[in-house]
This record gives C-alpha cells, structure tokens and sequence, in this order.
C-alpha cells in the first residue's frame, strides 16, 4: 500500500502575529532622521514594509559590525528560500554616533553587509527620541587620551511588521541561521 507523502519538506506553520513575543509592547517605533543620501526619512516612509531596526555606530569595534553582519546574512538567507517575502523587508541601521558617522561614513559602513542596508542618524534630539521610541539607550564613553571614544549602546535586532507594530527581536547571538529561521516564522 502507498501512502501519499504530504507535508515533507514544509516548513512548520506560523503561529498567529498576536502570539509573536512583541505583540502589544509599549515598543512603538517612530523616527524622523537623515539618510546616508542626506534626504529626511521618517518611520511613515516604511509602511506595508516588515522592517529590521538596529541601533549602533558605524566605529563600534564589536557588538555593531557582528550583530549588522548576522542579520545581514540572516536576511540573505532567508531571500534564498523566500525571495518575494525578503523583497518586503527593509534593514535599517540607526547610528547614534552622529558627530562621526557622516553620510558617507554610514554609507561605507551598510554598503559592506549589504546594498539594501538603509543607514540613518540624525540630530542628538532626533536620536534621543527615536531612541526612546525602541526603548533603547545611549551614551558616549570617555574620551581617550587620542580624542577617541565608545559608545554604549542597547544591543536590539528588533523586527517591525508592515504596519509598523513590535513582533520580535532576531537572535543574532545565534547567528544567521538563526535570524533567517524567526524571519520565517514571522513574515507573512
């Protein structure tokens, strides 16, 4: 007797978006920032688009390149397998060091993870409320005999649907599997 294979090779079903771990947080987005192209974006500009938000500096010798190349990879992954769903997805990295991530800077720093990489920064106040907006915080370090300084910053990969509501943060302490796994769990 020969049983019909069905369901081999399917992906597991996605639960419900009111059941994503953000959902109905007090996280609620919001930006009005300059692009690495020097034009004003604002969080309105992204709707009907899922968004990945991440905030950090483009001199970070740590945390900002590993995170912005795991969900980078993450992302190209997923593409892969879901190529029209990963269209409808838009990475954004926010800088919080605006004194030194010009236009040009944060342009040669998205350029290197990937071409679709949106940089923006802003003025301190447009920082400090876009910040508070994502629940993230920032502060610049000391500054070294040499005139350089960190920043410390939140660590947060957080994913947005295409109306602009919190569903989940992306593990990218796990990497790009990972990423590319709780993508699909959630994109729709």
């Amino acid at each position: 007797m020969l049983f019909p294979l069905i369901g081999c090779n399917q992906a597991p079903p996605q639960p419900p978006l009111d059941q994503a771990p953000l959902y109905g947080s007090a996280i609620k987005g919001g930006f009005t920032l300059t692009s690495e192209d020097s034009q004003t974006v604002s969080w309105d500009d992204f709707d009907g688009k899922y968004r990945i938000v991440y905030f950090g500096y483009a001199y970070c010798p740590d945390y900002c390149p590993t995170d912005v190349q795991r969900f980078s990879a993450g992302l190209k992954k997923y593409a892969e397998e879901h190529p029209d769903l990963a269209s409808q997805i838009q990475p954004i990295f926010i800088s919080v060091d605006p004194e030194r991530d010009t236009p040009e800077v944060l342009t040669e720093f998205t350029d290197a993870f990937s071409s679709d990489l949106i940089g923006l920064t802003g003025t301190p106040e447009q920082l400090e409320e876009a910040a508070g907006n994502f629940f993230v915080q920032f502060s610049r370090g000391e500054t070294t005999e040499g005139g350089g300084y960190l920043m410390d910053h939140s660590t947060v990969t957080y994913l947005f649907g295409p109306t602009g509501d919190p569903i989940a943060t992306l593990p990218t302490d796990q990497g790009p599997d990972a990423v590319a796994a709780e993508l699909a769990k959630w994109v729709r």
